[in-house]
């Protein structure tokens, strides 16, 4: 009885201790996660002075991670923008508050609906698909032949990819903002019986450019660490069969916990 007593005491101590194992390795492999980005961001910088970058690799990686985006990015933002506009006519219809349209789908798809929903796309595409090519060219030793080669794989592969994540997704941003509005005025029409010319006085009268500039201003922070996060990555990519999956599934998951990170912050530090 006193041994069965004793091992049932014990399997509450095991499991805190197995718990407090997982919390401690998981608080490390964040840690090593940040500084690895912050090498990579550091050593990013420093192929920049002097520049030492691939001008036909950042055409391809523009292409292929902002022109490409382009569709899915329309689309997306469109559907916010009509989303928006229908929690606002709730309270239109309730409130009777029709000048209020424009500024309640504006204020709220610059500023925030946009940028986040915009960046969360492209690290879902972009990010994701940016992790996989490295993760590929790491597990099949192409890495190690371009330093065989003498070849410095930062500003041969990371940098191009930094800056084209980086400008696509602020340009992304500016064209997603075109398409929220879109949204929210034909659907303000369309579902609502609100004339376009008094969405448009609304959205004009209250929604100031620093709404618009301020999601900019995110955007770029926002491609600045989907970039890292997915070269990093896709770089420490381990040998195997599903190190490829392994690397786009923290890419993703990394991408997305540091936009709504960074919105938390940028929200109280940008004016």
């Amino acid at each position: 009885m006193r041994e069965q007593r004793a091992i049932a005491g014990s399997v509450p101590r095991r499991l805190a201790a197995a718990s407090l194992r997982e919390l401690g390795a998981a608080v490390l492999a964040v840690a090593r996660a940040a500084g690895g980005m912050l090498l990579l961001l550091l050593e990013s910088a420093r192929a920049l002075v002097p520049p030492r970058v691939d001008a036909l690799e950042f055409v391809r990686a523009a292409h292929r991670f902002g022109v490409e985006s382009v569709p899915i990015v329309a689309v997306a933002a469109f559907l916010a923008g009509v989303i928006v506009l229908l929690q606002v006519a709730v309270y239109v219809r309730a409130y009777g508050a029709t000048l209020l349209v424009g500024w309640g789908s504006g204020f709220a798809g610059l500023r925030e609906i946009g940028p986040v929903l915009i960046a969360l796309m492209v690290s879902g595409r972009a990010g994701a698909r940016n992790a996989a090519e490295l993760a590929t060219m790491r597990v099949t030793e192409q890495i190690d032949a371009l330093r065989a080669m003498a070849i410095d794989p930062v500003p041969y592969l990371v940098v191009p990819r930094l800056l084209a994540i980086t400008g696509s997704t602020v340009l992304l941003t500016v064209l997603g903002d075109l398409f929220v509005v879109a949204g929210s005025a034909l659907s303000a029409w369309l579902m609502v019986d609100l004339r376009l010319a008094t969405f448009w006085a609304s959205f004009s009268t209250y929604v100031h450019p620093q709404d618009f500039l301020l999601g900019v201003q995110k955007s770029v922070f926002f491609g600045l660490s989907i970039s890292l996060v997915s070269c990093h990555f896709g770089l420490a990519a381990r040998v195997g069969a599903t190190a490829v999956g392994a690397a786009v599934n923290r890419a993703v998951v990394g991408g997305a916990a540091s936009i709504f990170l960074l919105d938390y912050l940028l929200t109280f530090l940008l004016p």
